[in-house]
Formats: structure tokens, sequence, C-alpha cells
């Protein structure tokens, strides 16, 4: 299939991480061209597949801010789709705190008017932090599509996270959605 569209895939540290190759498969066979950025640490996790996740992409796996001057080494994204989005991640770009790479592309996402979907990977525990609410809301106003509760990802209690069970195929549906 030939591919028209960019996607930027951006992903933080949760379990369901560890799937992400067969998720940028899938989009693929979608048409999407596929760009991979990771928090940090998902970047930690995946360590011995980032090279394979370069090729199967054919763009590199970004994790870190490009340095002044230097040429951006991805197209221009269609569509952003941040999944897993954890609490630390949704609640730092709702507040436009952009130490990692990934949150200050959503960020700025939101300026420059891409169109974004998130969902979140996060336990019932978190969701009760008071922040966490005005985050998802916040992320809402400013028009990002946030997959959370009926229709989108339903927390775990701690410990029982299921990370087979997250609901990618949702994220995928929106954001083709959010690309028409």
């Amino acid at each position: 299939m030939t591919t028209s569209r960019t996607l930027y895939l951006l992903c933080s540290a949760a379990p369901p991480v560890f799937d992400v190759a067969r998720v940028i498969e899938e989009a693929q066979a979608d048409g999407w061209d596929v760009c991979l950025g990771l928090t940090p640490t998902a970047a930690r996790w995946l360590e011995e597949s980032l090279e394979g996740l370069a090729a199967l992409t054919g763009h590199p796996v970004r994790c870190d801010y490009k340095r002044p001057g230097e040429p951006d080494v991805w197209p221009k994204a269609d569509v952003i789709l941040f999944a897993p989005a954890t609490f630390n991640s949704i609640n730092a770009w709702a507040l436009g705190l952009t130490t990692a790479f990934v949150v200050g592309v959503v960020a700025e996402g939101i300026g420059k008017g891409i169109p974004m979907v998130t969902m979140p990977c996060v336990n019932a525990a978190y969701v009760q932090h008071p922040a966490f609410d005005r985050s998802v809301e916040t992320l809402r106003g400013a028009g990002v599509t946030v997959l959370y509760g009926e229709g989108g990802f339903v927390p775990n209690q701690p410990g029982q996270g299921r990370p087979e069970a997250y609901p990618w195929y949702l994220a995928l549906e929106a954001a083709r959605a959010a690309g028409k």
C-alpha cells in the first residue's frame, strides 16, 4: 500500500508499549508512514528493539530533542497518536511541561493545529488524583481526542494491569478518523 499520510506514534513507558511493533505494522497496513517517538523510560524499556523499530518505520526512533540548527529527520505529521500515555505524560502535557521530547511534540502540536489523539494507560488509583481529570478536560478543551472512559481506556486496579487488553484498535481507529 502506498503511504501518503504521516502518523507520529508517541509512547510513554506503560506495558502496552511492548506491542508497538505490531501497532506500527497495523498503521502501515492502513497507509500510514509511521514515525515513532518515546519517552526516555520507554526508550530504555525497548532499548534492544530500537534498531529494529527504526528499520520497521524507515525513520529514526526519537526520544530526545534535536539540537538547534539540526534538520528535522521526520516528515511533517498529519496526525499524532500518543498512546500509551501515562499519568505523568498526560499531566505534563496539560500543564505544558515539555522536558520530555514527546510531550514537547504534542504541546506544540496543539498550537500547530495538528489533529491529535491520546489514550491514557493509568491505574484506578492514579485517576483518583484531582489533577488527572483536570488534565483530561484541559486536553479535550484544546481539541485533543482523549480516549478515556466509556469508549476508550478504562483503568484497572493497581497491580491488575492487562496490557494485552489495551484497546490499541480504538486508538488507531481514532487516528484514522482524525486524519480524514
